[in-house]
């Protein structure tokens, strides 16, 4: 495609005579690709059937001139005043029966008929007016799908479409009623019409409703996009389709999203004041890029890529020099094929007027500018090769939308996370310079040396079998504490001991289990004592042998983690929570049993991570510090990018060259 910079743009934010200076400066930086207009619906439709597509016309036009092509964004994440005035009901309900209202962004429910009437009329013009425009290479499907709606939509459109998708699911309510156990409480239904949306209740829910009820408002936003994404290829069927996902968020299941999409993209802000301070940690960040890639299994872009400041009433920590580049960059190793940076220019009106930009609030060219301008001067000549290469990982960690449900309605201790769980896991790889893919659970694992299932709470006969499959075929499988302890409707198993039919993989048994609510607990691993949190499954062997026990607890000295041989492979159960010396510890000794070798080493702080063509490997070595920082690689590259090998200033970014050895 060509197309590896851009910015996010807001033309309509700024007088028409500042226009051309703009497309001047993204010109100098080394801008190609511009998104805009995900916001503007008020100001391409003002009143009903009242088009004033001329603006957005004459600014795609003028940054084509400058060689700058166009993303445009489909603006039905923010509705205008006028549709709300004629149909208020489209304003979503929340969990207290409560109205949102008009004055942010979101305030919509995708389910509502008459909403999507508006839609229709509005993207199909829209499309048909870009269709033939020479500027104009794509579409962005609404912006950040479920961001604003965790506990939206309830309203009665919602309640309708909610019983109709379990109408399709069950059949008769007879089998719902099984399904959800609402023998529990009194809680049976007669008919699928006796079945709302959850709003508060007096005191708990039924977490088989509540599983449901997340699964539909996932297929509901899936959708809500299809449904856009056929009138934009129904009237542009040259141009790509993309939405800008936001990493592990899980009010949609990405994978299913992603199947709807040419590319995925992703907005990512380690900045933001709602994160760790003064940033996000770089592992959980790259955890997030690896995520974004498994989604479609294929390179994706950064739609909204930090380059300033950010915050709307409150603000996180300013950017330090080379942090931004250093980001952009990361995204990039990890199978970025484009990176969009958000904004252009920091906004002098509404909710963002803190979430600065390339530009300041006065437009002027500053330290960020001439660094985004650096980093484009430098690597755009490597992009075109990079296009279309993946990383090619000898790991995986199961990942599951469902599993994340699961624990969001029960999390079983109240600090246990599905994604922070996750996290802790492939931050052990991470630090090791060893790649990572995150995949789904009943996708084809043969071609990975190690596959780490966390959490495998609920489960099923064909997700069981395929796990012993991979083990039995010469696979190496780690579970973790709370595994199989669900059926696929959210109801507890009772035909056998934990965890189920995966006890013969394993070779144990799991007869109790101690929440540690607020305390901790300790394991011995070889001559060393170790800190563990949150749970320890009381596990009793019956064919694997123990690598390490319990040192605390009425359970101690019995088996906290496992190791057992199954056909051609090897799984290890791991009944607790590792603290991170632990986890450290234990998956250096499970690598080195699969014969996984990191790309080099270094200390905390600079990562390693490789993307492959079907002959080059190339090699990018990043400095998350603010220090300089030495490293070794493991392997024969050529220098391609950086001032001295095995060294590194703060925040620099290194990129080698290696070729593949062929078969």
């Amino acid at each position: 495609m060509g197309i590896h910079f851009g910015v996010d743009y807001y033309p309509e934010h700024w007088p028409r005579e500042r226009w051309e200076t703009d497309a001047r400066l993204m010109k100098e930086m080394g801008v190609q690709v511009v998104r805009m207009a995900e916001f503007s619906w008020f100001k391409m439709e003002p009143a009903e059937g009242e088009f004033h597509f001329e603006w957005l016309e004459e600014a795609v036009a003028l940054l084509d001139s400058y060689g700058i092509k166009s993303i445009l964004g489909t603006p039905t994440a923010a509705p205008p005043a006028w549709i709300i005035q004629k149909n208020p009901e489209i304003q979503p309900i929340d969990r207290q029966g409560r109205r949102r209202h008009f004055g942010g962004r979101h305030h919509d429910c995708q389910s509502n008929p008459d909403y999507r009437v508006h839609i229709r009329r509005f993207v199909t013009a829209f499309a048909k007016r870009f269709a033939d425009n020479p500027g104009v290479i794509g579409w962005q499907i609404d912006n950040e799908l479920g961001n604003s709606h965790g506990d939206l939509c309830m309203c009665d459109s919602c309640k309708r479409q909610f019983q109709k998708w379990l109408g399709r699911k069950y059949g008769t309510v007879e089998v719902l009623n099984e399904a959800w156990g609402t023998a529990f409480w009194s809680q049976g239904y007669n008919s699928f019409e006796q079945v709302g949306t959850p709003l508060i209740t007096a005191v708990g829910e039924n977490p088989s409703a509540m599983l449901d009820w997340k699964c539909y408002c996932s297929d509901l936003i899936v959708d809500f996009a299809d449904w856009q994404a056929q009138i934009i290829r129904e009237n542009c069927p040259s141009h790509f389709i993309t939405h800008n996902f936001m990493c592990f968020d899980n009010k949609v299941d990405y994978y299913d999203l992603a199947g709807l999409m040419d590319f995925v993209s992703n907005d990512i802000y380690p900045a933001g004041h709602w994160q760790k301070q003064p940033h996000q940690p770089d592992n959980e960040l790259a955890a997030c890029h690896d995520v974004i890639r498994g989604y479609k299994k294929k390179p994706f872009w950064m739609m909204e890529q930090q380059s300033g400041m950010a915050g709307w009433e409150i603000m996180g920590r300013a950017l330090e020099p080379g942090q931004m580049a250093a980001w952009a960059m990361q995204s990039v190793a990890h199978g970025a094929d484009a990176v969009v940076f958000f904004r252009w220019r920091t906004c002098a009106m509404g909710t963002e007027q803190y979430w600065h930009g390339i530009l300041g609030h006065s437009g002027n060219p500053g330290r960020i500018y001439n660094e985004a301008k650096r980093l484009t001067e430098t690597f755009t000549k490597y992009m075109e090769e990079f296009e279309g290469s993946m990383p090619c990982p000898e790991v995986a960690i199961v990942h599951s939308f469902r599993q994340n449900y699961a624990f969001d309605i029960q999390p079983n201790h109240p600090q246990l996370r599905y994604v922070e769980q996750l996290q802790k896991y492939y931050k052990a790889f991470y630090d090791r310079k060893i790649p990572v893919d995150f995949v789904q659970d009943m996708d084809d694992l043969s071609q990975y040396k190690l596959v780490i299932a966390p959490l495998q709470y609920l489960m099923t006969p064909e997700l069981e079998q395929h796990y012993m499959d991979y083990v039995a075929d010469g696979g190496n499988l780690v579970l973790t504490m709370r595994t199989g302890v669900k059926d696929a409707t959210n109801l507890c198993m009772t035909d056998r001991e934990l965890p189920g039919r995966l006890g013969d993989l394993c070779g144990i048994e799991v007869p109790e289990y101690d929440c540690l609510l607020e305390t901790t607990g300790g394991v011995l691993y070889g001559k060393k004592e170790y800190e563990i949190e949150k749970w320890c499954d009381i596990i009793t062997l019956k064919g694997a042998h123990q690598i390490a026990e319990y040192s605390t607890g009425f359970y101690k000295q019995t088996p906290a983690i496992t190791e057992n041989k199954y056909g051609s492979g090897t799984v290890w159960y791991i009944g607790t929570e590792p603290g991170e010396e632990l986890m450290e510890d234990i998956m250096t000794y499970i690598t080195r049993i699969c014969e996984i070798e990191p790309l080099g080493t270094a200390a905390d702080g600079v990562e390693m991570m490789t993307r492959e063509s079907e002959e080059k490997v190339w090699l990018f070595v990043i400095n998350h510090t603010a220090d300089e920082q030495v490293y070794h690689l493991h392997g024969m590259y050529t220098l391609l990018e950086g001032a001295c090998e095995e060294f590194l200033q703060p925040y620099e970014v290194q990129l080698f060259e290696g070729y593949k050895r062929r078969k």
